[in-house]
């Protein structure tokens, strides 16, 4: 008998713990879902062609080809798809207001949103924030479920967390994987310190609620990186903090107001670090000091360090940069800096953030509001590119025109785009009051664009 109770207890101590420790998210759904919201929006890009999808059955074709056929036609149905960008959202107040992602509902863009219960609201829009990519719609609804707002702050590497969104399409699909870092800083998103997670996201989830354990929502599903345009094991949120911050002043002004000092930021690397007498890479390196600014005004010059904000640590370029946006316009800020080896502490008045002055190699098209560079040739070799210029920044008529940060131009009216003198030159061509195709390339998937030139 000792014996047999022994082999029991060895049997059950050889028994993998990961059945025990994976959690279970169907409270976290059975509570929470009824708040995600499917919301569709601005125009997208047009699907590839669908071959499959075809009227004529191919005789000789396999079962697998037939149930992907029958798929194709069950999700798109017979006719075009609708040509609208489709993602998701969550309802933050009981009155109607929902938070989304900004890219998905465009300026003077009809929004609808789709309810759990399947009731749909033509929506409006409160406001949009592109540095953010965070939006606040509203429908005319009431007694509405509102999600949990969690602490970002509180979130660690390896916790679980789960995403409720409309990946494809496919209403309150729920995901989940750990979170695999946190105050991520992206090329272009130095506004947003973004949890890395492994949950799958794809086209569709975007603008959706991500959960911690707890139920509470912790981050807004917002970008992928991908070579394909679907998940490869990396997906980004922004902070719902940040969200929830964008979105008060979007509620209360229609717009979000940042704070500059006017400066331009350079990475810090060791041997930077050594050549400025510094004891660490920490810190914000000042490259440049725009004419006119608080850093100006405040004595700031090229090679100083800021390690300190307004009494909070400068770790990195990114870091300065969240704290500026979040300081108040007109505020008061202690700046502490290392100048070769020499700590110094000066103050700046903050100013208002507007247009910021393009960086060297880049060019401000106005009034189209388009801010270009081109591809590296790293982008070019992972993207099998031979040129291309990538939208750093769209305002005014690209906006318009539904241009996004991130879109690569590869043609306008069929010339290639190499450098920026080629679209000044083709622009100038055109002529005033003019209509362009551009071949605009987003996520792997092509489109033509007409964008409208200002008379």
């Amino acid at each position: 008998m000792r014996r047999f109770l022994g082999a029991i207890c060895l049997a059950l101590a050889l028994l993998p713990p990961a059945a025990a420790q994976t959690p279970d998210f169907t409270g976290l759904v059975r509570d929470q879902a009824a708040a995600v919201v499917n919301v569709s929006g601005a125009p997208r890009p047009v699907l590839p062609d669908l071959p499959l999808a075809e009227d004529d059955e191919d005789p000789e074709g396999d079962d697998q080809t037939g149930l992907l056929r029958d798929l194709l036609r069950r999700y798109f149905g017979g006719g075009a798809p609708d040509a609208r960008l489709r993602g998701s959202g969550f309802v933050i107040d009981s009155a109607g207001y929902i938070i989304t992602n900004a890219h998905l509902v465009a300026a003077g863009a009809e929004v609808t949103v789709r309810l759990a219960d399947r009731r749909e609201f033509e929506a409006r829009i409160v406001g949009l924030d592109a540095l953010s990519d965070i939006a606040l719609i509203k429908i005319e609804a009431s007694g509405l479920p509102p999600v949990r707002i969690g602490d970002p702050a509180k979130l660690r590497p390896g916790e679980w967390v789960a995403a409720i969104g409309s990946p494809f399409g496919f209403d309150r699909s729920v995901t989940a994987g750990i979170v695999s870092a946190v105050g991520r800083t992206l090329p272009e998103e130095s506004f947003v310190p973004f949890i890395q997670t492994d949950v799958a996201v794809n086209p569709g989830n975007s603008g959706g609620p991500l959960f911690n354990l707890r139920g509470e929502v912790v981050g807004v599903n917002s970008i992928i990186y991908s070579e394909s345009g679907g998940y490869m094991g990396l997906s980004f949120a922004i902070p719902i903090d940040v969200a929830m911050e964008v979105a008060a002043q979007l509620r209360a002004h229609g717009k979000v107001t940042r704070g500059r000092i006017g400066v331009r930021l350079q990475e810090m690397s060791g041997e930077l670090a050594r050549a400025l007498k510094l004891s660490s890479t920490s810190g914000a390196l000042v490259l440049d000091v725009f004419e006119g600014g608080a850093a100006q005004r405040a004595g700031l010059r090229p090679g100083d360090v800021v390690v300190r904000f307004d009494g909070k640590a400068v770790e990195s370029d990114a870091d300065l940069v969240r704290l500026t946006a979040s300081a108040k316009p007109g505020s008061t800020a202690e700046i502490e800096l290392v100048r070769f080896g020499q700590r110094l502490h000066t103050r700046a008045q903050v100013d208002e953030a507007r247009a910021v002055p393009p960086a060297p190699g880049r060019a401000e098209s106005e009034p189209l509001g388009l801010q270009l560079a081109p591809l590296t040739a790293s982008q070019r070799q992972r993207l099998a590119l031979e040129g291309g210029l990538m939208v750093q920044r769209s305002r005014d008529a690209a906006q318009r025109a539904g241009l996004l940060r991130g879109d690569i131009l590869l043609s306008l009216n069929g010339r290639s785009l190499a450098t920026l003198q080629d679209f000044q030159q083709l622009v100038a061509a055109a002529g005033r009051g003019a209509t362009v195709a551009l071949l605009v390339q987003r996520e792997g998937e092509r489109q033509f664009v007409p964008l409208r030139l200002p008379r």
